[in-house]
C-alpha cells in the first residue's frame, strides 16, 4: 500500500484530498497543527473505513517535521506521496502595506514549511518506486497575475511555485516529481462562500497529480491541465 502525507488536512480541500487518496487505496497521514480538529477529522475517514491516521504536524515547527520524518522511516521507511496543502492567506493588503511581521508569518507556512519538509522527507520520498511531491499553488502566484493585493499570499505562492521548479530540476533522474496544483477558487474557510468550486472538485486535479501515471515534473496545473508559472 502507498504511503502520502497531506498537511494542513484537518479540513477543506485538504481533508477532502485525504479522502480520495484514500479512496483510490493509499495510507494517509492526516496532519494538522490543532490536535483536537486533527483527530476528529481523522475519525470522520475512519468512520469511513478508510486508512486514514492523524499525525500533529505545525509545518512552521522543525521539531514536528524532524518526529513525522522519524515516524514515517519507523513505521513505513518509505513515502510516497507529499501534498504541501498547508496555507494561510494574511490580508488584502498591497504589496506596500503589509506589516514585515504578516509577511514573514505567512511566508514561515507558504514557503518555509514546504521546503523544510520535502528536505527533511526527501530520503524517504527516493525510497518510493514513483515518489510525488504536489505543491498546492494558486494562479494568485502567477507572473502573470501578480496584482498588489494579498502580497504576502503571493510572494509566498510565488515562492512555492520556483520550489516546485528548483526541486524537479534538482531531482531530475530520481523517479520523484514535483508538481504545482492551483485548485480554483474553493469554497473553504479561506476561499468563502461565494466562491464557485466545491470541495471535491478543488482537491481533484491534487489527487491527479498524485495518482496519475505517466506524470511529467515541474509542472504548474489547474483542471488537470498545464498552465504558466
Amino acid at each position: 500500500m502507498k504511503t502520502a502525507v497531506v498537511t494542513g488536512a484537518n479540513r477543506g480541500i485538504g481533508l477532502e484530498v485525504c479522502r480520495q487518496l484514500a479512496h483510490a487505496g493509499y495510507q494517509v497521514i492526516l496532519t494538522a497543527r490543532d490536535e483536537a480538529k486533527g483527530r476528529k477529522a481523522a475519525d470522520l475517514l475512519l468512520e469511513e473505513n478508510l486508512n486514514v491516521e492523524f499525525f500533529l504536524l505545525d509545518v512552521t515547527n522543525n521539531h514536528h517535521i524532524r518526529d513525522l520524518a522519524d515516524f514515517l522511516k519507523k513505521k513505513y521507511g518509505v513515502l510516497d506521496a507529499l501534498v504541501n496543502n498547508a496555507a494561510i492567506i494574511g490580508s488584502r493588503e498591497s504589496v506596500s502595506a503589509p506589516s514585515s511581521d504578516e509577511i514573514r508569518q505567512v511566508m514561515e507556512t507558504n514557503y518555509f514549511g514546504p521546503l523544510m519538509l520535502i528536505k527533511e522527507l526527501l530520503p524517504l520520498l527516493k525510497q518510493s518506486d514513483d515518489g510525488r511531491i504536489v505543491n498546492v499553488s494558486t494562479g494568485m502566484g502567477a507572473w502573470n497575475d501578480l496584482v498588489g493585493n494579498y502580497a504576502a499570499y503571493r510572494l509566498s505562492k510565488v515562492g512555492l511555485n520556483a520550489l516546485t521548479l528548483m526541486f524537479a530540476n534538482d531531482l531530475h533522474g530520481t523517479g520523484v516529481k514535483v508538481n504545482s496544483v492551483c485548485p480554483g477558487w474553493v469554497k473553504t474557510d479561506m476561499g468563502g462562500a461565494n466562491a464557485p468550486r466545491t470541495v471535491e472538485q478543488g482537491a481533484d486535479t491534487i489527487v491527479w497529480a498524485v495518482t496519475h501515471s505517466p506524470m511529467p515534473t515541474g509542472k504548474f496545473f489547474r483542471n488537470r491541465r498545464e498552465i504558466p508559472f
